[in-house]
């Protein structure tokens, strides 16, 4: 078996933080694509919208089991398996005309996502540790967020000049090439292989998953991602059909909103020390305030500047609450790093896309006023979660002073 030498841990490292976003560029890249490929397959907005979420859902069921795979058998070669199986299913969307095929293969890619990514996260908790660690962990929302940056503008040209075919053809090349990189310079990480028994695994996720604040986290980190994801459903038609502007101006927007939940990581990032109850006391309450101003702003000033402005307010407050969210689960357990690494992930892709989903489909969000209500659900929903997160969090720490052995 090919082990990582140490010789290129620093490329390697690039690579597995080349790769973590990939999850989001598979669902930001075609964003601005959505009314045309609704006109392509002659179908509705929301089968077009239920192609973001089929991914979501498969990456997501996927990555709370594909942990233990990894823990088991490894991270190398099965994540150059399914970075050849992304690239192959990108390929055949780009060729299909038939939307059940489209369907299909994007639950294929979001399992192959799942097994890359996951097993990408787990490579840092292989061979850091400590402060190096948590600095890399921090790195995580922020990377990720590179994704809704520069995804939706790329696939806003793409669109624009070459059609919705060209956003999977970028996915499947850029694939490909990120694949022969691995080949040459990536190589195992992971040090101890654990058996795979059904049983012992099963004790694993019960004991992760019966934590109050780990749960509640996950649950945090899901809604954050959904404001996200509501955007993306819903902003293409809202620009493309109700401001009628072009497939570059959703593109340009998305930068924006991903501009807005990188700065949001970054300021969360700077405040790594901070007590994680101190920052959510004030987060909570400011991205409440900001949801229920959205809904009065977008509703006297119907217009995309002030869209724009409200969005990139609720997502600089998103991107600071996953982040700070983000670094605290993964850091709460030492060990199985794959199955932990995994539940995080897929249980915030299960919560992203339950909530966003019921969301657009119940409220039909078609003009500004309800995409603002959209948010302000949303927003509720965290502002509740916060609340219990903070007393869970606090009855830990009395726990842990209590079970300390006395000086």
């Amino acid at each position: 078996m090919k082990t990582l030498k140490q010789s290129h841990a620093a490329i390697s490292t690039v690579l597995a933080f080349a790769l973590i976003p990939l999850s989001g560029f598979a669902t930001d890249v075609y964003i601005p694509s959505f009314p045309a490929m609704a006109d392509f397959f002659g179908t509705s907005r929301g089968d077009i919208q239920l192609s973001l979420i089929v991914f979501v859902i498969s990456s997501g069921v996927s990555q709370l089991f594909v942990g233990s795979l990894l823990d088991s058998f490894g991270r190398y070669r099965i994540s150059l398996g399914a970075l050849l199986i992304f690239a192959i299913s990108s390929f055949v969307i780009a060729l299909t005309g038939s939307l059940p095929v489209l369907l299909a293969m994007r639950v294929v890619q979001g399992m192959a996502v799942a097994l890359i990514v996951v097993g990408k996260r787990a490579f840092f908790m292989d061979i850091y540790s400590g402060a190096q660690l948590k600095h890399y962990t921090s790195l995580f929302a922020i990377v990720w967020s590179t994704a809704p940056i520069i995804a939706p503008f790329i696939g806003g040209f793409l669109q624009f000049y070459f059609g919705w075919e060209s956003n999977f053809y970028f996915l499947g090349l850029a694939t490909l090439t990120i694949l022969l990189f691995e080949l040459v310079y990536s190589g195992e990480t992971l040090k101890t292989f654990h058996p795979f028994k059904i049983r012992p695994l099963l004790n694993v996720y019960a004991s992760v998953l019966k934590t109050p604040d780990y749960t509640l986290s996950v649950l945090i980190l899901g809604l954050c991602f959904a404001d996200v994801i509501l955007y993306n459903m819903a902003s293409p038609f809202i620009i493309e059909n109700v401001f009628h502007q072009s497939a570059v101006a959703t593109g340009n927007s998305s930068l924006l909103s991903g501009l807005a939940v990188m700065m949001g990581g970054l300021l969360s990032k700077s405040l790594i020390h901070k007590a994680i109850t101190e920052k959510m006391l004030i987060a909570g309450p400011v991205i409440f305030v900001s949801a229920a101003l959205s809904v009065v702003v977008l509703y006297f000033f119907p217009n995309l500047v002030a869209m724009m402005v409200m969005v990139m307010l609720l997502h600089i407050g998103s991107g600071f609450t996953f982040n700070t969210f983000y670094t605290y689960a993964l850091g709460r357990f030492s060990k199985n790093a794959g199955i932990l690494s995994g539940i995080t992930g897929g249980g915030t892709f299960i919560v992203t896309s339950i909530v966003s989903y019921a969301i657009v489909s119940l409220l039909h969000i078609q003009t500004l006023v309800m995409l603002g209500v959209g948010y302000l659900v949303i927003a509720s929903f965290i502002s509740l979660s916060l609340i219990l997160f903070v007393h869970a969090h606090k009855r830990r720490m009395v726990e842990q002073l209590q079970a300390a052995p006395a000086v």
